[in-house]
């Protein structure tokens, strides 16, 4: 194989979503550099059954190689924690296997098990602070050959908010957006004012609590004033995932307890939590599915992102319902 082919078991550890993606998608896609035709299993681990790491990773008649996947690891079962910390021990050549755990102590087993196995870890650092953010930012532009000034860098943060993936979007449509190879204040001013950050989460707000004539009213004003799809879909899933967050964080945690677990400040954890009413495990899924091929449409998979935005609505809508 390749020196430059990605380890045969590869355990990513960290709860900042979007950088752990980053990190998964990255050997994923080292994997497939090797060999374009291999098979990539992405697998969720509440799902994964007994026995179906061992069929994944079986060798091929053909020698094809595969990749398997497994995020939420720390939702294995105890039994497959088992089997798959005994198959890192002893990996297949035609296997690359790669783990995404949120770190904290549920699965811990499986961590402990992987890493003295010898598997490569990549450790996800959380972001908190603003300057951390700011170089985030900066870094965005940078991996696309382009440049930010610090104070464009601070406007579009003040634009847009805290959230990574929310952030990575504004970036990205950015730069879509303008030819300068460096870019500055005025062109985040002429791209956000400040208005993503409350019309995006209008929008997800009145969709998440089931006022669908309201949230289809305020999408419409917020594409025709110029806010750009990307970042109203961004909003919509940043919600989803809260109120995914603490729809499945332990009951026993209260106040400020909850509001560290979950990541978020008491006040939001406050609200979603008003939110969750009417909202059951297959709805959220349902809606999170919605959002992500709304996702992949309007960054050039459809072509009507206005169309796939109000479809996407609905569904939510429905979804929290039951209908």
């Amino acid at each position: 194989m390749a020196g430059t082919d990605p380890a045969l078991v590869t355990l990513v550890v960290g709860d900042e979503e979007l950088l752990a993606d980053r990190a998964v998608s990255g050997v994923v896609a080292a994997a497939r550099a090797g060999d374009s035709g291999a098979e990539v299993h992405d697998l969720m681990g509440g799902k994964v059954a007994v026995g179906e790491l061992t069929q994944l990773t079986s060798p091929s008649l053909f020698g094809d190689r595969s990749v398997v996947v497994i995020r939420s690891a720390q939702d294995l079962p105890k039994d497959v924690i088992t089997e798959v910390v005994a198959y890192a021990k002893h990996p297949s050549d035609d296997t690359v296997l790669v783990l995404s755990h949120p770190g904290g102590v549920k699965g811990k087993a499986l961590v402990d098990g992987v890493k003295k196995a010898g598997a490569k870890v990549v450790t996800v650092n959380k972001v908190t602070k603003a300057g951390e953010r700011l170089e985030f930012i900066k870094g965005e532009f940078k991996r696309a050959g382009r440049g930010v000034a610090g104070d464009a860098a601070q406007a579009l943060l003040d634009a847009v908010g805290n959230d990574l993936r929310e952030l990575a979007a504004a970036c990205s449509q950015l730069m879509f957006d303008t030819e300068d190879k460096t870019i500055g204040v005025a062109a985040v001013a002429r791209y956000h004012k400040g208005r993503a950050e409350v019309t995006g989460f209008n929008v997800a707000d009145s969709a998440i609590e089931g006022r669908l004539a309201e949230a289809l009213e305020q999408l419409r004003w917020a594409l025709g004033t110029g806010v750009a799809p990307v970042l109203l879909v961004s909003a919509l899933a940043g919600g989803l995932r809260s109120l995914a967050k603490v729809g499945s964080a332990p009951r026993n945690l209260r106040g400020g307890q909850l509001a560290s677990h979950v990541g978020m400040p008491p006040w939001k954890v406050d609200r979603v939590k008003r939110q969750l009413n009417g909202w059951g495990p297959d709805g959220l899924s349902r809606a999170i599915q919605a959002v992500a091929s709304a996702d992949e449409q309007v960054k050039g998979g459809g072509a009507d992102p206005a169309y796939a935005l109000e479809h996407t609505v609905q569904v939510i809508v429905a979804s929290r319902t039951g209908r």
